[in-house]
């Protein structure tokens, strides 16, 4: 039987880079789906694993997390495909407007946290958000609720008798505590939107091994470590990036969460795929490292994250889903009423 894969934010990136170990591992065992916001960077995606792998199969899904609509489209069209639905990758994400805050870098850069300031981007970050068309937060949206959406579309799919599937959320290293407020989940209030997002899922990710793991469903948390990719290279200026490159490469040999490329950095998603989801730790971290001589391995990590306020989470969620479905509903009978007026 063929594995059923479903990954977000796949065009590009670690997404894209943990399709390739994949296919590189069993062509033929594989159902891929790539989930894209972005169609025409899909299609490049996908012509692109099938130049490496001819008989792979790897299907294209339209999905905009950020969109609630996009969502559940996406999800009908899944369910519509599928029978089952294996491993989902939770991996679409944004960090838009990111500010770089040149004092804090600089006061950084001459304390013993250097190597955490650079490893983790805490305190010298800061994002712009906005408000999507659901009216949510965008990065709130594109980064956790979506994905909580698109798991509650599927879970016909996910929780089958004698079925075991896998969530995996991509989470980062810049998940912090301080940054994540429940009064607040959609951080509309403060500066570092993205590593609230990002500590949410790692909160929702317990919550759903309390609810889910006797149907069968599981899920686990990676961090890529210090990757460069598209999201990173829009912090700053390239040629800032090209100065930096030969600290980092130093920076290495001195800690391990430094795996810079798109391949490293997948390592956690993909050795993940190969392990029992019932022996897995739900409060662990899975992280991508590397050695200094380039060695890439994973390592389990506690989370900073309690029961009471991932539960605290879910029952918020749940509550948001079924106000922005109702909203949904409204918009799509004045819509359907206006045309018929038109008529």
């Amino acid at each position: 039987m063929n594995k059923v894969v479903l990954v977000t934010g796949a065009n590009s990136g670690i997404g894209l880079a943990l399709c390739e170990r994949l296919l590189s591992q069993d062509t033929e065992g594989l159902q891929l789906c790539l989930a894209c916001r972005n169609m025409c960077r899909a299609q490049a995606a996908r012509s692109a694993l099938l130049t490496s792998h001819p008989t792979a199969q790897v299907a294209l899904l339209q999905l905009d997390t950020s969109s609630i609509s996009s969502v559940i489209s996406a999800a009908q069209e899944v369910k519509l495909r599928y029978n089952c639905l294996d491993y989902l990758y939770l991996n679409a994400g944004i960090m838009p407007n990111p500010k770089f805050d040149v004092k804090a870098f600089l006061k950084g850069i001459f304390s013993r946290n250097i190597i955490t300031m650079f490893a983790t981007g805490e305190g010298i970050l800061t994002q712009k958000d906005s408000v999507t068309s659901d009216d949510l937060q965008e990065i709130f949206a594109t980064n956790l609720f979506g994905h909580f959406l698109l798991i509650r579309e599927l879970e016909p799919i996910l929780c089958q008798a004698g079925q075991t599937s896998q969530l995996i959320w991509t989470s980062s290293s810049n998940a912090h505590r301080s940054a994540f407020n429940l009064e607040d989940f959609q951080h509309q209030k403060g500066t570092q939107p993205y590593s609230s997002s990002k500590y949410a899922s790692d909160l929702l990710s317990l919550a759903l091994n309390t609810h889910f793991n006797k149907q069968g469903l599981y899920s686990s948390v990676i961090c890529p470590g210090f990757v460069m990719t598209n999201l990173t290279y829009g912090i700053l200026p390239s040629f800032l990036w090209t100065l930096l490159m030969p600290v980092f490469w130093l920076i290495r040999v001195f800690t391990n969460t430094f795996t810079l490329t798109p391949y490293n950095g997948a390592e956690a998603l993909f050795w993940l795929f190969k392990q029992k989801p019932e022996l897995l730790d739900p409060q662990a971290k899975y992280h991508s490292l590397t050695s200094g001589l380039g060695k890439i391995y994973t390592q389990p990590r506690k989370m900073d994250v309690d029961l009471e306020t991932s539960e605290a989470l879910y029952k918020t969620l749940l509550q948001l889903e079924i106000e922005v479905r109702k909203k949904l509903k409204e918009k799509q009978e004045s819509t359907s009423a206006s045309l018929h007026c038109r008529t």
